[in-house]
């Protein structure tokens, strides 16, 4: 017997997901295309390395935004938690593009820092603050509704105008300072320092999207806390077997197998338990197994993660996998 429990309000985050990120793509592609050519003709590679951030932000935002709707499409039997690993794939391509391009600028920097280049700091200044107010409304937007915080797709994409937001600060700073001191090493050298910046909150999301395909527990959430939550429900003897893990942003599932004795009902030990994971945990999808208190050596109790003989009882021999019927 289990227990079934979905996350109702994801459809209507998903609706707003979807307009939020519709309005900052369409920003950025609206200034895109004049910062890159603003920044070849000022010869300013702040400007430039801004404008292939925009570049980045309007494929990451389509990407984002794409990997929303998809998320929305209803489950199938061939895929029972529909689509919604498809915003987690769209985090880790963001995330991973943008560690290559801060590579990008790291080696751009290094070789205008060897090689000095003049650069039109009036024309510069002019499309940075142009450049600051389109980023700045973009990241107003992502940052409207709060959900970057917690939606890994969200802010994969919001890390993007993050980036073009702090460039067009630095082509602000570098452009104010080669107009006084002529001194354009400054260009390149503020353009690492924010690449740096940028490099460290993608990686950040690059790990936090491998963990969720990892299936790993939430960082938010401590294992060992939700099972001695769980033992405090009367009639549970034991909790084994206990499994937590992301589906998406906002969508944690938790299964495992739960020794009930017989001085209550499980329909009612159900109740207690499926009331506790999501008041204490927030946890809303539960699948939970009853079993009586284990009689037999655990190598009987059947498949398990939790010790070496269950281990072992969840392989199939070889020859069994083979002779199986495929889906196809």
């Amino acid at each position: 017997m289990h227990s079934h429990q979905h996350h109702t309000p994801l459809r209507l985050r998903g609706e707003q997901k979807q307009r939020t990120l519709t309005w900052a793509l369409a920003i950025t592609l609206a200034f895109m295309l004049a910062e890159a050519i603003g920044g070849w003709i000022a010869g300013s590679l702040a400007l430039l390395a801004d404008a292939a951030h925009m570049a980045t932000d309007a494929a990451a935002l389509a990407l984002a935004l794409f990997a929303s709707w998809l998320a929305r499409r209803p489950a199938t039997p061939a895929r029972s938690y529909g689509f919604y690993r498809a915003e987690v794939l769209a985090a880790l391509s963001n995330a991973a593009f943008l560690v290559l391009i801060c590579i990008g600028i790291f080696w751009e920097a290094a070789q205008r820092v060897l090689d000095p280049r003049p650069v039109d700091a009036p024309l510069m200044l002019a499309i940075a603050v142009a450049g600051l107010g389109a980023n700045g409304a973009a990241a107003w937007l992502l940052t409207r509704s709060a959900l970057h915080r917690h939606d890994v797709n969200l802010r994969s994409a919001f890390l993007h105008v993050v980036g073009d937001l702090l460039g067009s600060v630095a082509a602000i700073v570098a452009g104010l300072i080669i107009l006084l001191t002529n001194w354009t090493p400054i260009d390149p050298i503020l353009s690492a320092g924010i690449g740096l910046l940028v490099l460290r909150s993608a990686w950040r999301v690059l790990w936090d999207s491998v963990e969720v395909l990892l299936e790993a527990t939430p960082a938010h959430i401590a294992p060992e806390q939700v099972r001695a939550a769980m033992l405090q429900v009367p009639g549970v003897r034991d909790v084994h077997d206990l499994h937590i893990w992301t589906v998406t942003s906002g969508f944690v599932a938790l299964s495992g197998h739960v020794e009930v004795d017989e001085t209550r009902p499980w329909s009612a030990v159900l109740l207690d338990l499926a009331q506790i994971l999501r008041d204490r945990f927030g946890i809303l999808h539960v699948t939970l197994q009853p079993e009586q208190p284990a009689a037999l050596p655990e190598a009987f109790r059947g498949c398990s993660l939790e010790s070496p003989e269950g281990l072992r009882s969840c392989l199939l021999p070889l020859d069994e996998v083979t002779t199986a019927p495929h889906r196809h």
